[in-house]
């Protein structure tokens, strides 16, 4: 080993003392093994870095060219056909194994995480919140919905739930003539309801426009006769039958969950599925607000 080689190596020790020396100075803990970690790649950096350097420079001043010249060569500089050193490649394939074991178990997938760390204070206060108001009496549900759609929902379908002049659902009106229209001509199976999808064309001319008539008129007077293909999956009042078909009448809870869950597109455009954003409590006391918004 010559005299170069040996004081780079100096050096790199003095660097990594130095280091050391600060580590100590700051308290850094070394038993904590991400800093123990990163101290040692310190090390292993300071170390190859100087005694590489220190290796090629030295060579530089006694090596000779040799080999087979290619055939190509730029205003008469050419390049050898040497092959590709040991030492650099064994380097490159260790550096690559030790960052795919720093990635995958060293460190960053095991490491803290303030949003892990978040989202665990959610749910335990999720927890929490669901056990306080499983049993809420009606009023704080009004109370608490008014709340959640004042924040959530009111900067689309309005402050008061009418749909900003037809830029979103108007919460007023259970649907329109013209929306039961649109679903009894192209039918819908978003929801994901037990009973499945509605197809299309189950009404048309002026049969499709007496049952939007009457379902848009709240379902009120007698039922037109075609009522009763509706009514087979919708139940005859339009509850929905116990929450297999959607509720033509009213926001009930089943309605509310599966519109949040996967979302909802029609003639008016398309509102995004906001799955797990509110805890079932939440989602009930939307709904019971959402029903004090009749007009």
């Amino acid at each position: 080993m010559n005299s170069f080689v040996v004081k780079a190596l100096v050096l790199a020790g003095v660097l990594i003392v130095g280091t050391l020396v600060v580590i100590k100075q700051m308290h850094v803990d070394l038993s904590d093994p991400v800093n123990m970690i990163t101290f040692l790649g310190a090390i292993a950096i300071a170390v190859l870095a100087f005694g590489v350097a220190a290796k090629y420079m030295g060579q530089m001043k006694t090596d000779t060219a040799t080999g087979e010249l290619a055939e190509e060569n730029w205003d008469g500089i050419g390049e050898y056909k040497n092959e590709l050193p040991a030492g650099w490649a064994y380097s490159f394939l260790g550096v690559m194994i030790w960052a795919i074991w720093y990635f995958l178990w060293g460190y960053p997938l095991n490491a803290y995480s303030q949003i892990g760390e978040y989202n665990q204070e959610v749910k335990n206060y999720n927890k929490k919140f669901e056990a306080i108001h499983k049993n809420a009496s009606p009023e704080v549900l009004k109370e608490m919905g008014e709340s959640i759609f004042l924040v959530q929902c009111a900067p689309c379908h309005g402050e008061t739930g009418d749909g900003l002049s037809g830029k979103a659902q108007d919460f007023e009106h259970r649907m329109s003539k013209k929306q039961v229209l649109a679903v009894l001509k192209s039918g819908q199976h978003q929801l994901m309801y037990p009973l499945g999808a509605m197809p299309a064309g189950l009404a048309s001319g002026q049969q499709a426009e007496e049952v939007a008539a009457y379902v848009a008129g709240g379902m009120k007077g007698k039922a037109p006769a075609a009522w009763a293909t509706c009514a087979g999956c919708h139940g005859q009042d339009g509850t929905g039958n116990g929450g297999t078909a959607p509720n033509l009448k009213t926001y009930d809870v089943t309605l509310v969950q599966h519109v949040l869950k996967h979302g909802k597109t029609g003639i008016i455009g398309h509102m995004p599925a906001f799955p797990g954003r509110f805890t079932p409590v939440q989602e009930k006391a939307l709904a019971a607000y959402l029903q004090t918004l009749k007009q």
